[in-house]
């Protein structure tokens, strides 16, 4: 099995991408600082930048996320930002899972609706339920509901902190409630009950000798269970957390035993207007992927590896994928990553390279549309180069925004007393800094880029051998305007900056941005070209500028990333920078009271050691060679009632680490097992709680260097800059042919038709968005692609059956339990 494939068992993955676009008739009705945030049911993992000063922000961001545990609720809240006060919600957009297949790779404008205390639940209750037969002292009958409430799993946090839970039990009918309450279970998400309750059914009646027990109807079918969880206030208001109803009626043959979803109260918001409150313009892509042991992906995972040598290149499997589905993006992600994991990606790029040059009639516009050649290379720099980026601009992004510099140029945007020749000398310097660090960046360049570079220069002068220019132009229409510029506007977003830039800073960096793509563009500031600038101001500013001096540093850096040369060792004995941000660490020594505490630290991870800072650029406190690394894990909640913690085993006592949320845990988890899964002495077993007050919690071993009492997370990727999961992404383009099954058909029907009718085509709608070169050998591969999706639907369907007879999750009866996947 290749590095990076998954292991023989089935494996359901989740995950999360699209683009937050803008929102519109925002309340209160009066300019406002507004950002949006992504909510798991009530766990914040995603934060837009701060919009000022609108009634409309646009936000333009895109997200991409794993999603490592279960959810109901798929939320969008946008706030308006407050300084001294708290960040007031304006309103929510909420999804259910279950309903995110109908919003998939679609823009939509949504409605908001409003902030409910009422509505805003999450996590399951663990019950038992059962009805007895009781026969009292005097030979009456009397029926007995028996409510064991074991636990809850998931419970929201409450201002940040682990929740004070408890829950009521109630037997609710037209003439009654009778009500009992469990015990307050202090700081956690995860409570453990134990509780049982018992209610009288009916009341008692003579007994008679009907040997099986029967409850009157009119009786059972008005009753209900209800399970309320609260949070304990003390001194405040209790918060409601969930509720969920189950009816008695359900229970007549058998005991029940299952685990319900908590839902909000049902009058939660029907009150409440929502034709007022704004509306969020929103793209979704939610995919879900149940990822079969490798062996059963060999057919389709060798039909798509051996693409760059069909003849021609869109009789081939990959180009066929791209064809049918509607977004070209959801093939071009797995088919890069699946392609570059094999080390098939170069010779496929060249093929589809050529086929989109031979539509290319003039050298000026090559490459600049969005085809299936441009995305590879877009999504193969965004995988490749994060560490060229950040070696590359991250020191000159750091001193726009720690220390920005007024920029604007434009008459129109200039603030009273602004200069705009003194802040035209500011932008100059930033631009000359930005330049200089790219030209002088060839040797960072990956190998991969610069192989599909020197790819596409040659192909160019190919197509165009009298313009010699074109080779150039082929090169910088990828690396200045869609890899450099695209990273300077968008710091974040390539994790060079941790937090989103001001609002100032932002039009620094987009200033500077336009003018990297004009002066990467090859021969881009000739007067002529200068004239065609929309914006007179940037025209002025680009007159100060030495056009030979640029064009030949350019022209020296393209000749230098588009070589097959090998680069000079020196640059691989930098450490790769790999991760960094903001975390809680549990505190090595003890405060004055004895009790350890977490303490704020910024954490960096290279492929050489893991540190901890006071704050970012500072010296580490705190180093661990990767070497010394035994093993990373996660921590169970129990150990310090907190959410999201995972442990660093090292030759020293473990480093307990709280991420902010289960996205970012994830990735801090997957990026030290990956940098750390080729060291000799990774520990086989481990402790999953605390070692406190004498004693493991997990074991209750006593020893503190005891051996662990867990297995080990199974094998990870061992690539340390490219994270790839080859059955993952196999699997996600048998769900892409599946999904476009009947384009599949429709491609085979063109195919039939034009190998049998040789004439004009008299019919053209029918196959005329389709590139079909080669019908007989196009008709060859989609048969040979049908045939292993038929093969693959059965064996889903085979998992699926087996799984849906395992587990038990709430009544199928009851409507308002709906089931996890």
């Amino acid at each position: 099995m290749a590095a990076g494939d998954g292991g023989d068992e089935v494996r359901v993955l989740q995950n999360l991408r699209g683009k937050i676009y803008d929102a519109k008739h925002l309340v209160p009705n009066k300019m406002r600082d507004f950002f949006c945030t992504i909510n798991l049911d009530q766990e914040e993992v995603f934060r837009t930048q701060v919009v000022e000063k609108s009634l409309s922000p646009y936000f333009g961001e895109e997200f991409y996320f794993e999603i490592p545990r279960t959810f109901q609720w798929l939320s969008f809240y946008i706030y308006d930002k407050s300084v001294l006060q708290k960040d007031l919600r304006i309103g929510k957009v909420s999804i259910k899972k279950e309903d995110l297949c109908n919003y998939t790779g679609k823009e939509n404008w949504f409605m908001l609706q409003p902030v409910d205390s009422n509505s805003e639940v999450q996590g399951k209750v663990h019950l038992e339920l059962k009805l007895n037969e009781l026969i009292t002292d005097n030979g009456s009958v009397c029926q007995q509901l028996v409510v064991h409430i074991k636990e809850c799993h998931g419970l929201p946090l409450i201002n940040g902190q682990n929740c004070d839970p408890y829950a009521t039990v109630s037997l609710v009918g037209p003439s009654r409630n009778d009500q009992k309450k469990t015990k307050v279970k202090k700081k956690t998400s995860n409570p453990q009950f134990n509780e049982t309750f018992y209610f009288e059914v009916t009341r008692s009646s003579s007994y008679t000798k009907k040997s099986q027990f029967q409850v009157e109807e009119e009786d059972i079918e008005k009753l209900e269970v209800r399970v309320d969880l609260w949070n304990n206030g003390n001194l405040v208001q209790d918060v409601f957390l969930g509720e969920i109803k189950v009816p008695v009626k359900v229970l007549r043959n058998d005991s029940f035993q299952a685990w319900y979803l908590l839902q909000p109260k049902e009058n939660g918001n029907k009150s409440s207007k929502t034709d007022d409150l704004g509306s969020l313009r929103l793209n979704i892509c939610y995919t879900e992927d149940c990822v079969l042991p490798s062996e059963y992906y060999t057919s389709l995972r060798n039909l798509l590896l051996k693409s760059s040598d069909v003849q021609p290149i869109s009789a081939s499997a990959a180009y066929i994928l791209s064809e049918v589905c509607r977004d070209k993006y959801d093939a071009v992600l797995p088919l890069v990553r699946l392609l570059l994991h094999h080390h098939k990606l170069v010779p496929f790029v060249a093929a589809v390279a050529e086929l989109d040059l031979k539509d290319t009639q003039e050298a000026n516009t090559i490459f600049r549309g969005n085809s299936l050649a441009t995305r590879c290379v877009d999504e193969m720099m965004k995988i490749v180069g994060k560490h060229y980026l950040k070696v590359t601009l991250k020191p000159v992004i750091d001193e726009i925004c720690e220390s920005p510099k007024p920029c604007e140029i434009d008459p129109i945007k200039l603030k009273e007393g602004d200069n705009v020749e003194s802040n035209m000398d500011n932008l100059r310097y930033y631009v000359d800094k930005v330049f200089r660090e790219i030209v002088q960046s060839s040797i960072s360049c990956p190998t991969l880029m610069c192989d599909v570079f020197y790819s596409l220069r040659h192909l160019a002068a190919k197509r165009f051998p009298n313009d010699p220019h074109v080779q150039y132009s082929a090169v910088s229409s990828f690396v200045f305007l869609r890899f450099f510029a695209v990273a300077v506007v968008s710091p974040h977003t390539f994790h060079l900056r941790p937090h989103h830039p001001d609002a100032q800073t932002s039009r620094t960096l987009t200033l500077i941005s336009k003018a990297i793509q004009t002066l990467g563009s090859w021969g881009s500031l000739t007067k002529s070209k200068l004239s065609s600038f929309k914006e007179t101001f940037m025209c002025e500013f680009f007159k100060t500028f030495q056009e030979e001096k640029f064009t030949e540093s350019v022209k020296k850096f393209l000749d230098d990333v588009s070589s097959t040369e090998s680069k000079e060792p020196s640059g691989l004995s930098e450490p790769v920078h790999l991760k960094e941000g903001e975390m809680y660490k549990r505190a090595q020594g003890r405060t004055r009271i004895g009790k350890k505490n977490f303490k704020k630290r910024w954490f960096c991870l290279t492929s050489r050691e893991f540190t901890y800072h006071k704050q970012q650029d500072k010296e580490p406190i705190f180093t661990i060679p990767i070497k010394n690394i035994l093993a990373v894990e996660k921590l169970d909640e129990s150990s310090f009632n907190k959410k999201n913690m995972f442990q660093v085993l090292h030759g020293e006592k473990p480093l307990y680490i709280q991420a902010n949320n289960c996205v970012e845990a994830s990735e801090w988890i997957e990026a030290l097992c990956r940098v750390t899964r080729c060291n000799q002495k990774r520990l086989s077993f481990y402790h999953p709680s605390a070692f406190l007050n004498g004693n493991w919690l997990c074991c209750k071993a006593t020893i503190e260097n005891s051996v662990g009492c867990a297995r080990c997370t199974a094998d990870v990727p061992a690539d340390t800059q490219i994270e790839i999961d080859g059955d993952r992404e196999t699997e996600r383009i048998y769900s892409l042919f599946t999904i476009n099954r009947s384009k599949l058909q429709k491609l085979e029907e063109a195919c039939g038709s034009i190998a049998v009718y040789q004439g004009p085509r008299k019919e053209p709608d029918d196959y005329s968005n389709f590139t079909i070169e080669d019908s007989v050998a196009t008709f060859h591969t989609l048969k040979q692609i049908i045939d292993i999706v038929e093969k693959l639907n059965e064996s889903h369907e085979k998992y699926q059956k087996k799984r849906s007879s395992s587990a038990k999750y709430g009544s199928e009866e009851n409507p308002i339990v709906g089931k996890v996947s």
